[in-house]
Formats: structure tokens, sequence, C-alpha cells
């Protein structure tokens, strides 16, 4: 049956569900009195979905309240091992897998290293990354026990930008990486061992870290928002709807100085060249800076800040790595300006590795060149400041890909649903070749 607006009576019932479930998680327990002005459905409606969740499994009963003269009423919330996510975060020293249950509580996580030393492409060899998913998906399962056919998905957070064809599913290329068109979910679903039934979700790192941020960081409540990656590399993720995935956007290859510096995607000039981790500390290098031999990057970062904000008194601080991070910082402000004035964002919020160790450090100077540089009306109506998530932001918003999925469906997996059933966008998907 369809209603007037092309809608079907499953769809509403798939909407009233995911409002359920959507409210339960994000402020349950809540009653189901309490659940009806929480979603706009009326009490019957509510009762209604209530109940059909609970003989899911997805839903339980969490004790109860008083009431103002009236009987205790019954609090329900999200079943926590009704469903099982995994996030990844193929990031620039290591390789990070954590399981989640549906509450995003985490089960069990592992690290693989990725080389610190040797040509970037050898660090990030394909066929390396994909044993170290391989290895790590399995290790987790084992660990916290979980059968695989009770993930509802696996979210991964890769280098670089995401295709999709009807193929080969998620295509990653990732320029700085030496990824050029890789089939990374074919080879993941070729080495793997999960039922072809379990989804991946691949997609840009910043774009995940971005996904963490808006649902459980500092851009909670925020309409819009900038959520800044900033490691060996920047990127960034463009949020304009709270729930929706965002958008990744090259950020880092924004031009900032004509026949500038070298970028290593192979340009000249690129904000990348002057702000990225990588180019900080190489300008710091050729200025006469001594980072610690064989040292990763993230150690070298710590000592280059170490060196410029000694925490010994009476030191001098080291002149070459001050002037270096002051120049950074310009930058880094030239480039939140170009955000602020191409978006007009709410928020912009810096993470990554690199971004929590340098924004308690300089983030004050870094909004005085934003403020300078962007156009007045908009710099006066964004708020800069640090997520608050920290490094395991991404592996958290990539295990969030396959969950908002889920709720999106009602709580039902793809695999369950009849082609009548699913969403309308769904058919879309398809076509598309996305998963």
């Amino acid at each position: 049956m369809h209603a007037r607006t092309g809608r079907t009576v499953r769809d509403l019932r798939r909407e009233n569900r995911t409002a359920v479930l959507r409210r339960l998680y994000f402020d349950g327990p809540m009653s189901r009195l309490m659940l009806g002005p929480a979603t706009g459905l009326s009490s019957g409606s509510v009762s209604n979905v209530v109940a059909e969740l609970v003989a899911d499994g997805l839903v339980e009963e969490a004790g109860s309240v008083d009431s103002a003269g009236g009987r205790p009423r019954t609090l329900v919330r999200i079943t926590p091992a009704s469903g099982f996510m995994i996030g990844v975060d193929i990031g620039e020293t290591r390789v990070r897998i954590e399981l989640f249950d549906l509450t995003l509580t985490e089960l069990a996580r592992t690290e693989r290293p990725l080389a610190c030393s040797g040509p970037r492409t050898a660090r990030y060899d394909v066929d390396l990354v994909v044993d170290h998913l391989r290895e790590g998906i399995a290790e987790v399962l084992r660990i916290a026990d979980v059968p695989a056919d009770r993930l509802i998905g696996v979210g991964v957070g890769v280098p670089g930008i995401v295709a999709r064809t009807a193929e080969d599913g998620a295509v990653v290329h990732g320029q700085t990486v030496g990824w050029d068109a890789v089939p990374f979910e074919r080879l993941l679903r070729a080495a793997v061992d999960l039922p072809e039934s379990v989804p991946y979700w691949i997609d840009n790192g910043a774009k995940t870290l971005g996904q963490a941020e808006m649902w459980f960081g500092a851009g909670r409540g925020a309409r819009s928002a900038v959520v800044v990656l900033f490691g060996s590399g920047v990127g960034a993720c463009v949020v304009t709807d709270p729930m929706g995935p965002g958008r990744a956007v090259e950020w880092g290859h924004l031009t900032v100085r004509v026949r500038g510096r070298r970028c290593r995607c192979g340009a000249q000039g690129c904000l990348e060249a002057y702000a990225g981790a990588e180019a900080l500390l190489e300008r710091w290098r050729e200025a006469g800076g001594e980072p610690p031999a064989g040292a990763d990057e993230e150690t070298a970062l710590t000592a280059m800040l170490a060196a410029a904000y000694p925490a010994e008194p009476n030191t001098e601080p080291d002149a070459t790595a001050v002037a270096v991070l002051a120049e950074t910082a310009e930058y880094l402000g030239a480039g939140f300006a170009d955000l602020i004035n191409l978006f007009q964002p709410e928020r912009i919020l810096v993470g990554g590795w690199a971004g929590l160790q340098l924004g308690t450090r300089f983030l004050e100077t870094v909004k005085g060149y934003a403020s300078a540089y962007a156009l007045t009306y908009p710099a006066a109506r964004v708020v800069i400041d640090m997520g608050t998530l920290g490094p395991d932001a991404v592996t958290v918003g990539a295990a969030i890909l396959p969950l908002a999925d889920f709720f999106g469906r009602g709580g039902r997996r793809a695999e369950t649903e009849t082609a009548e059933e699913q969403p309308a966008w769904a058919s879309t998907v398809r076509e598309r070749g996305a998963h």
C-alpha cells in the first residue's frame, strides 16, 4: 500500500523504528511515554514499535522510574549484544582495528605497525595492509568470542579518495601513498574470512573522524561543521547534516603558495607541504633542527614541541623550532580561513594525532590568523576548537558507518529485507555499486 507521498506503509514503519532507535541510542534509557514527544510519534505507534524492537531483540527493559502519582514507568534501552561492528583506521604509523557492540562499547582491539622508515609507498604496501586487516579482524572476533555472522558491518577509514564501482565496490585513489585505483573492497572480500552478507563501508579517514565528532564529540549540537584531520598530511570533512555522513574534501591540497614547496602529491605549494607533520619536521630539519634519528613522526613531533616549549624552568626554547611552528600556525590559519569563506560552518574542529599534539600549543595563534584572513561576517560566527574523542576517533567513526545504515533500515540487516521492503535510497545505492 502506498501513501499519497509515494511512501509505503513499510517505509513509514521503518522510519518509526529508526526514530525510536536513534532516540534511545542518544538519550536512552527512556520510557514509552518519554519516547512519544521525543520522536513525534503517537503513544500507540511508540508502543507498537517498541514491541517490535523488543521481539527482534534490539531493545530491552532497563528498570523503571517513578511517575507523578501513577505506577512506575518501565524504561527501555538498546540491547548492546544485539549487533556488533568493526572499525578500522588505516593510519600513518599503524593499522588499528576495534570491535564494538551496538552501543559502541569497545570489546576488543588490536594494532599492526606500519614501517616508519623507507618510502611511503612501501609502508602502505596494499598486500601488507590487507594482511593486517585479515589477521586483525580475526583476532578481535576471537578475543571477544563474537561469531562473524553477528556483525552488522565493517567500517574502514582509508587515506585517499574513495570511488565505487559495481564490479569492485570501494576503490581507493590514494595519490600520496601510492594507491592508484586500488580495488580495496574486492581485495578485502577475497582475503578476510567473513560471511558474504557482512557489508564493508570504506571511506576517507577524515570523513570517519567527522562522523565520530558529530555523533559523540565536539560537533554534537552543531548544524554544520568542518572537522580537520591533521597528521602526516591534512584533510577535512564538511558536515551540513548532523546525522549525515559528511563529505571528505582534499583541503590539504589547496594551493597556498604558487610555485611553492613540492608536496608529496607531486604538486607545488599545497597546504600539506607546509602544515602536514611530515613537511613540518622536514622544514625544521632544513632550518637546522635535529629530530631524533630513526624516530617515527609522532616521536619526532613530540621532540620538536619539547624543544620549542621546554618543560624545564630557565631553559631557552629552540629558536628554530619556534620559528617553524610560528610559520606553520600562519599557514594553518590561512587554511582555516579558506574553510570559513567556502563553507561558513558553525564550528571547525581539530583532530588527528598531530592535531592533538599541536592544538593545545598554538590553536589560539591559529585562530588569530584565521580571523585575519577570513571574511569578517562568517569569521565572527565560527567556533574553532579541538575535537574531544582523541586518537580513537577514526575507528569509532568507521564503526558508525555500518551502524548508521543499520539504524536507517530500522534495525534490519540488508540481507533480511526484500527489495520491496528496502528503503527508497537502497536501489540507488545498488545501481552505483555501493554498500
